[in-house]
């Protein structure tokens, strides 16, 4: 069997346009998923009872159920609920991000608890409320230390957004199936998906890596 480099040559562009949409979709997902995260996080280390359980069900539901599952609940069951179709994108965004936020929350609470409690008090001392010494001096220093988690976070959740093919989006993966579809060229094109896959990922480990580096310059200054 020969390698058909003229099917990838011609491939290409309508591949990277799709990674162009897998892009998108982590991007918006993550940042849905940190906000949601961050607040869930704070919740999870909370004084009020109620807060802390209904954090630990949101997490552990998220968490202990697929995303495929997370994703047909959105775009096929949510519609019989409110009678109103759901847009493939929306879909999209809102699964993929709510699904990050639980493991984001995860990384924010490890995160604030691994700061010193003396940090709490010296706040709480200078006459600042708790969620003011959250905001000011815990939360900013915790964000530093969950960097290289929330990269992964990013890389996983990357990966994992070739799920939402199955609701007919065309980020990166349902590209690829459209053109095997057409040229049936499976080698050439699964490999060209896992080479941009890859390329992806890679950069973006890169780019945390590098946050992690300035920050801990940043801090012996």
């Amino acid at each position: 069997m020969q390698f058909n480099f003229d099917l990838v040559v011609n491939s290409f562009p309508l591949l990277l346009v799709g990674a162009g949409v897998t892009i998108k979709i982590t991007a918006l997902s993550v940042a849905l998923g940190v906000v949601i995260g961050l607040f869930v996080g704070i919740a999870r280390i909370s004084r009020i009872k109620l807060l802390r359980v209904l954090a630990a069900i949101y997490v552990d539901f998220f968490r202990g159920t697929p995303l495929l599952v997370q994703i047909f609940l959105v775009y096929f069951a949510l519609p019989v609920i409110t009678g109103q179709r759901v847009d493939p994108f929306v879909a999209a965004i809102g699964s993929c991000g709510i699904n990050s936020g639980a493991y984001v929350a995860e990384i924010f609470r490890a995160g604030i608890q691994s700061i010193d409690k003396g940090q709490m008090e010296a706040g709480r001392s200078l006459g600042m409320t708790w969620v003011q010494t959250m905001r000011y001096i815990i939360v900013p220093q915790a964000f530093k230390r969950v960097i290289p988690p929330l990269g992964n976070e990013f890389i996983a959740l990357l990966k994992d957004s070739s799920l939402v093919s199955v609701i007919g989006f065309e980020e990166l993966t349902r590209r690829g199936q459209l053109i095997i579809a057409k040229t049936y060229g499976s080698l050439e094109i699964w490999l060209s998906v896992a080479v941009i896959y890859l390329a992806m990922t890679l950069t973006i480990s890169r780019f945390v890596a590098y946050l992690e580096r300035r920050y801990k310059t940043d801090d012996r200054h």
